[in-house]
């Protein structure tokens, strides 16, 4: 039998902004219809179910469905627009597609929405992005305004000049903001930790969207990027926390098992199996295991799961209140499955 917690969701801080989020978030990539149609009024329920559930921070992006996720989240926000906090995103425009028709996949998106996603990290871009995100949420405000996917995993050798033009130019624009009060936070979102280092020699960030970098599978952020994260009075929101999938569904299901976007490799895959087994030998769910982990760390504000319709809210929150004995943990970290020095769940200290 599965054992629960029933405490209300707690909030924390988003740096030193005096901002706070739930612990637990809702990640808006699926309701861009991320590799499959969700219908509007799915989406619509999903943010119902959240509130219900208690959840009170959203993030979403521009990219997400090609402003998709944006209008689907703000039409229903604007219900409860002062109880949430909202994040959304920089470093793409949109352009119209003209003559553009149907949902066939693009970018991993079967979304109809006719615009495509131009890369720009300048000051004048960052601004016009801002007030494109305005209208698309219908919304009068923004809290915390990320990043999106600077670094060289997006962009490769080209990400000299991206850099470059956030380090000239957008990043004044961020400043900007929220020096007038428009926005509350600033920071990246982003799947490399090392970009969050190089940004900040650059400029004061007060938050970082680290996706699928601090996980029950991967903990190398401990080494630099949190400790000058703590420095810097910086904290961290997680996405990404199942990497891909593999850390939800686990490793027992035929079919592709999927780790960063694409096919496992065997090293991942194996290394899950022998994460699984220590879940068996405690009945401990391993997708509970997987979204509970990264909170123990205490800069870690909040856990984003993309959620894409009421059931799997409904099943999130289980997960997170699902109760983990700490000898879990301890034999994780005595089998070298996690690191030794990550907080883990239930610790004293």
């Amino acid at each position: 039998m599965t054992r629960q917690r029933t405490t209300a969701i707690p909030r924390r801080s988003i740096g030193r902004t005096g901002l706070c989020v739930t612990e637990l978030g809702l990640g808006g990539a699926p309701l861009g219809n991320l590799y499959r149609p969700v219908p509007a009024d799915a989406a619509a329920a999903t943010v119902d179910a959240a509130v219900a559930a208690g959840i009170r921070y959203v993030d979403t992006a521009p990219y997400y469905g090609f402003g998709l996720s944006e209008r689907r989240l703000g039409d229903r926000l604007r219900e409860y627009a002062a109880e949430f906090v909202l994040s959304t995103k920089v470093g793409r425009l949109l352009r119209p597609m003209p003559g553009h028709a149907g949902d066939a996949d693009r970018h991993g998106y079967r979304s109809p929405m006719p615009f495509e996603p131009v890369f720009d990290y300048g000051y004048d871009a960052v601004m016009r992005s801002f007030e494109d995100s305005l209208q698309r949420l219908g919304l009068a405000r923004i809290d915390i305004l990320l990043v999106h996917d600077i670094g060289t995993a997006t962009h490769g050798p080209a990400n000299t000049r991206h850099f470059r033009d956030l380090a000239t130019g957008g990043y004044r624009a961020l400043a900007e903001l929220r020096a007038a009060g428009r926005i509350r936070a600033i920071g990246l979102g982003v799947n490399e930790w090392q970009v969050c280092e190089a940004a900040m020699q650059h400029g004061d960030y007060d938050c970082f969207l680290l996706a699928g970098r601090y996980t029950l599978l991967e903990q190398t952020a401990l080494d630099s990027f949190l400790p000058k994260c703590a420095a810097a009075g910086a904290t961290l929101i997680v996405g990404g926390a199942y990497n891909s999938g593999i850390l939800a569904r686990g490793t027992r299901h035929a079919g592709t098992h999927y780790y960063n976007y694409e096919a496992a490799p065997a090293a991942v895959v194996d290394r899950v199996s022998r994460i699984e087994a220590v879940c068996d030998a405690h009945s401990v769910s391993l997708a509970a295991a997987a979204l509970q982990f990264p909170l123990a760390h205490p800069l870690v504000s909040s856990v984003i799961p993309g959620l894409d319709n009421p059931p799997r809210v409904k099943q999130t929150l289980a997960l997170y209140n699902e109760s983990i004995p700490p000898a879990f943990w301890s034999d994780l970290q005595g089998a070298g499955l996690v690191r030794a020095d990550a907080p883990v769940p239930g610790a004293a200290g």
